[in-house]
């Protein structure tokens, strides 16, 4: 594009024009806008941009009914024949990690998710982190149950050649829209160490530089799809990317999982309320959008496109069904999306898959475990201690390590069944361990950071500190003996480099044990009638 021209148009009626939005799928600015796009506007068209991001095995409903992918496509196909009718477009983006969080979905390779989004008729996805949970193999088994494309344009294999398609352009009236896949250049390290080897991640500023006089050439707009996440570092981002690459005119994101909104001064809110305005990030002539996660809301963007200019005319987060605390407003803001039924009926057999076996009652907690209850600097979350201590009782380790990563979900109060604990751990990693004399294993942890001082978060068990942070095994009374060997446990991730530990894989006394960790602490839980917090 040559010129580019945005604004933003804020229309904020707030609840009454929510209210009827989610009613009726949202309509333009309510009953302010109506007649037929292409009368209006003359060599422009209207686009609808739907976007969600992170849906992390999330295709069915939660307990309370709020999200589920059913309910999506009613929300969606609604939203499509409004605009159909009104002379516009749309186009269904995913910002990727379909995979990884559910155990219906986990132990189905994401099936009833990648088959639900086909059936709602996305148009193209970007590939995320979390794909790499699983080995090619499946990740193309996923493509062919696919009716949408997977996009990446900074993967490539061993041999130089681009992993996925980079980018798909799609006709829309009489403009072509380009949508660019990238992910997060630290894939490398975040994901699976065995599925990632041999993989080049390039930086995405570098990729989308070097792409865009190819993309203006072919194309009126330009989309970025990513999966890199907001503002988490100075490179690699969302926010970076627009910074570092003029001529982008959205970028539609994921990975930092966040509903990206901001207040008057360009902020982003940091506790988004559902059902509130929200004006994307606009940053170096880019709009920028993510739509939280797990399918909580729809993203729409309302655009006015003409051969020169881009123009956000609406944009707001439809909440999929989310219930709110304050129950005033609850009615008002959050109507009820019917879910469709023939999707909820495909989704209903997946779902039932193997659900004897998952709700399968381990023991009880008193009490919800949070995964982030940490006291810093030198502690670690009741939850993460409990892990750790079944690596440990597992393998007769010494210490064991595990990342706060790797732990998705809190424990929460009620019963523990095989589901709630695989939630937790959806990531089937094995456990493993090795032998290390104590200079090796000082210096294993020096270069994770475990001796300044536990910022990473890390959860262990077996060993504390001394007052000047030396590190202690089990009950001895003096630091690490640099001759005695300790056994270390930690699980197969980590051990093959994951997170940017140190590998163990090439120790010629590391041993993988095959034994999936959640199995390990189902083991440790087994025959207790209770547990809390504070046993561990």
């Amino acid at each position: 594009m040559t010129t580019q021209t945005k604004s933003w148009q804020g229309k904020y009626l707030y609840l009454a024009v929510l209210a009827a939005a989610l009613a009726v799928a949202v309509s333009w600015f309510g009953a302010e806008r109506t007649g037929n796009m292409a009368e209006e506007s003359g060599n422009s068209i209207r686009l609808t941009l739907l976007h969600t991001n992170d849906n992390h095995g999330r295709f069915w409903h939660n307990q309370h009914g709020e999200y589920g992918m059913a309910a999506r496509k009613a929300l969606v196909d609604q939203i499509r024949t409004e605009v159909a009718a009104e002379g516009g477009y749309t186009l269904l983006l995913s910002g990727g990690d379909v995979n990884t969080g559910v155990p219906e979905s986990d132990m189905q390779d994401a099936e009833p998710d990648f088959k639900g989004m086909s059936r709602m008729g996305y148009d193209a996805m970007a590939v995320g982190n979390h794909e790499f949970d699983n080995p090619l193999a499946v990740i193309r088994k996923q493509q062919e149950w696919s009716s949408f494309d997977f996009l990446s344009a900074n993967i490539y294999d061993s041999n130089g050649k681009r992993l996925f398609k980079p980018y798909r352009i799609f006709d829309k009236g009489d403009m072509r829209i380009a949508v660019v896949g990238l992910i997060t250049q630290s894939t490398t390290y975040i994901g699976n160490p065995e599925h990632v080897e041999g993989l080049d991640f390039v930086l995405p500023e570098e990729e989308m530089a070097e792409l865009l006089p190819e993309l203006n050439e072919k194309a009126d707009v330009v989309i970025a799809l990513t999966h890199m996440g907001h503002d988490m570092k100075s490179v690699g981002t969302d926010v970076a990317l627009a910074k570092a690459v003029n001529g982008i005119d959205l970028i539609v994101g994921g990975h930092s999982q966040q509903p990206i909104c901001t207040d008057k001064d360009g902020e982003v809110i940091k506790a988004y309320r559902p059902g509130a305005p929200c004006k994307p990030d606009f940053e170096n002539g880019t709009w920028i959008m993510q739509a939280h996660e797990w399918g909580k809301y729809v993203g729409r963007a309302d655009l006015v496109i003409g051969k020169d200019s881009v123009e956000l005319v609406d944009y707001r987060l439809i909440p999929v069904n989310l219930k709110t605390a304050n129950s005033e407003e609850q009615d008002a803001v959050l109507a009820s999306i019917t879910p469709d039924a023939e999707l909820q009926a495909f989704l209903q057999e997946f779902q039932e898959k193997g659900g004897a076996a998952l709700r399968q009652v381990i023991t009880r907690a008193e009490q919800t475990f949070d995964r982030r209850d940490k006291r810093e600097p030198f502690n670690v979350s009741p939850l993460g201690s409990l892990i750790t201590q079944a690596f440990v009782q597992f393998s007769k380790a010494d210490i064991a390590i595990t990342n706060s990563g790797g732990i998705r979900d809190n424990l929460y109060e009620g019963d523990v069944t095989v589901k709630s604990l695989m939630q937790v751990m959806p990531f089937a990693n094995t456990i493993g361990y090795v032998d290390l004399n104590g200079q090796e294993l000082q210096q294993y942890f020096e270069a994770i950071g475990l001796s300044d001082g536990n910022g990473r978060g890390i959860q262990f068990s077996g060993m504390s500190f001394t007052d000047d942070g030396d590190i202690v095994v089990g009950n001895e009374s003096s630091p690490l003996d640099p001759e005695k060997v300790y056994r270390l446990a930690t699980n197969s991730f980590l051990a093959a480099g994951g997170d940017g530990y140190p590998p163990l894989l090439d120790k010629p006394t590391y041993v993988n044990s095959g034994v999936v960790d959640f199995t390990a602490v189902q083991e440790l839980l087994a025959g207790r009638e209770s547990i809390s917090p504070a046993e561990f």
